[in-house]
């Protein structure tokens, strides 16, 4: 079934729970996209840190105020004060300690990824439009929720609810859809000139059952360019 969706933004966030960066293209391996989420800020108890509290991640406050990049191919994260520090530098761990306020470093991924679910997350413009509709007293937008593919749905009534175990193609890429996304309270945190929204995540309880968005497993890695076709096939 073809379709005339297409890739509206593409997103990726160095490190996991700070802010990211657009791109015009991204690289799609198995994992998902490439260098998307590789490091994180990690408790010396080894819990990494995250906007909730779970087995694996601990929330840490403040994360959103970082935000991370690549520069050169080497990810770099910038602090609230405006400095600046690659990956790699040695001092980097002791910024953070200090800027968060206890012992922190960063590390990057091991044998366990740094996802909280699938290897890709989507959002699609339609299912944005309908929470702002339902929600027209909050600032609903995409970046509350930190995908990786903005999809111009095309005016097709919430796509996203119908799409589990469906395939989406896009360019080379083929991407299984594989559950919709749960969503914790760092929908509801300022980031950037967004604005805090305490009753973000009371609306998607209200009007999404807390679910808001699909994670995807990669089939078929290639290269994803804003502007490029979005096919949805299955049954």
């Amino acid at each position: 079934m073809k379709s005339e969706m297409h890739v509206a933004a593409l997103w990726r966030y160095p490190v996991k729970s700070m802010l990211g960066e657009t791109c015009q293209t991204a690289d799609v391996d198995r994992r998902g996209v490439v260098g998307d989420r590789m490091f994180a800020v990690r408790y010396a108890d080894g819990k990494f840190g995250s906007g909730k509290n779970t087995r694996r991640f601990r929330k840490i406050d403040g994360l959103f105020e970082f935000s991370s990049a690549y520069e050169d191919g080497v990810a770099v994260v910038r602090f609230p004060d405006g400095s600046a520090y690659r990956i790699d530098d040695p001092d980097i761990d002791t910024a953070l300690s200090n800027a968060l306020r206890q012992p922190v470093s960063v590390t990057r991924e091991g044998s366990v990824p740094h996802f909280d679910a699938g290897a890709l997350h989507l959002v699609t413009t339609d299912a944005l439009a309908d929470l702002q509709r339902r929600s027209p007293d909050l600032t609903v937008d995409a970046r509350r929720f930190r995908p990786n593919l903005v999809i111009d749905s095309a005016g097709e009534p919430l796509p996203d609810d119908d799409w589990i175990g469906k395939t989406v193609t896009i360019n080379d890429v083929s991407l299984e859809i594989v559950d919709l996304t749960e969503r914790c309270a760092m929908v509801t945190f300022s980031q950037s000139e967004l604005p805090a929204e305490p009753g973000m995540l009371k609306s998607i309880a209200q009007h999404r059952n807390l679910q808001f968005g699909v994670y995807a497993d990669v089939r078929t890695p290639g290269r994803i360019q804003c502007g490029d076709a979005v096919i949805v096939a299955g049954d």
